[in-house]
């Protein structure tokens, strides 16, 4: 079974993160800059919650708060679900739909190594039925196309 350290390896270790002491707007331009839609947030080097464009909807613009005055510590989802670098995709499936979230931080030995998602989630999925594709169709007919 694929762990999240093997997702990561294919997708890249790149984490976009933001202080908590960040602004919305800062952490709505970050996201567009990277076109991502979360920011892991933190305090140092500590994960303290996620930041996504849904807390932007549901948090800041649906109850008209100022996104240039209002900091991420105060809108961001916490506390914040993580995993590790050997949680399976299938456990990080698992917890996603049991908690309807889209994005896991990855952390190890208390420091963030990553993010995933969803999508990630599927595309390492859809990699592996490929593999077994190939696999079956070279057994079944000696070599793949």
């Amino acid at each position: 079974m694929p762990t999240v350290e093997a997702i990561l390896s294919r997708k890249g270790g790149r984490v976009h993160n933001i202080a908590e002491d960040a602004t919305v707007l800062d952490a709505a331009r970050k996201m567009n800059e990277a076109r991502v839609g979360a920011l892991v947030v933190t305090r140092g080097e500590k994960v303290v919650g996620i930041f996504t464009e849904r807390d932007i909807l549901c948090r800041v613009v649906a109850v008209q708060r100022d996104p240039a005055a209002t900091p991420i510590g105060s809108v961001m989802t916490s506390p914040v679900m993580v995993c590790s670098p050997e949680t399976t995709r299938e456990e990080c499936r698992a917890v996603m739909r049991e908690k309807r979230i889209r994005h896991l931080p990855v952390v190890r030995d208390g420091k963030l190594v990553g993010l995933v998602s969803i999508g990630d989630m599927y595309e390492s999925s859809e990699a592996d039925q490929e593999q077994t594709i190939h696999f079956l169709y070279e057994y079944m007919y000696g070599e793949w196309r």
